[in-house]
């Protein structure tokens, strides 16, 4: 009993740590970038030594690519949430955009997933992350609406990865200050012009 009460307190006290690494990177990354942010300052702000650091990541890279895969959950999230299933295909696929949208104006999230993400990790490895979260739901979204026949059927991947694409560049142009109305007005005509011819 003992020794269980042991172990989940080392589990704990290594997750907190990993977790409080992660924070302070991900702050550190949205407010001076990828780049500009060197180890001594995340273990600093963390409050911990660079060999925490390094037990937890095999270097700054690992990091980013940790603070990068909790954000790209943390929207996939938010859709989910936002798309449940007792909505039909159609209106689902409405609310995920704009959840989608409302996440990405998280503070630092466009540069973390959109702009450092990409030229840190590669497209590669941004793609994988991408699938494992936001552009499976897109992708689970667009399948429902084929299946149930308020959508034309397309190939799956390659419309998920031109819709996603059309999102991130609206994620964008939202942050640098374009008309949020304005882009989902857009989407939605995109999104209700797929549908059955």
């Amino acid at each position: 009993m003992q020794q269980e009460s042991a172990r989940r307190s080392n589990r704990d006290r290594t997750e907190a740590t990993r977790g409080d690494l992660i924070a302070a990177a991900r702050k550190l990354f949205t407010e001076k970038s990828y780049a500009e942010t060197g180890t001594p300052e995340i273990v600093t702000a963390a409050g911990v030594t660079r060999g925490a650091l390094y037990h937890h990541f095999a270097d700054k890279q690992a990091l980013f690519a940790a603070v990068v895969e909790q954000e790209a959950a943390a929207v996939a999230h938010e859709i989910e949430v936002a798309a449940p299933a007792t909505l039909d295909a159609r209106e689902a696929l409405l609310a995920g955009s704009d959840a989608y949208l409302a996440a990405m104006r998280a503070p630092g999230r466009t540069r973390l997933l959109l702009l450092d993400g990409p030229a840190v990790l590669g497209r590669a490895a941004m793609d994988a992350i991408d699938n494992r979260h936001g552009n499976r739901e897109l992708r689970e979204g667009l399948l429902a609406a084929m299946r149930d026949r308020t959508m034309q059927r397309l190939p799956a991947e390659a419309l998920t990865a031109l819709l996603a694409a059309a999102f991130d560049r609206a994620a964008l142009a939202v942050e640098a200050g374009g008309s949020p109305e304005d882009y989902r007005t857009v989407l939605v005509a995109i999104i209700d012009g797929l549908g059955r011819a």
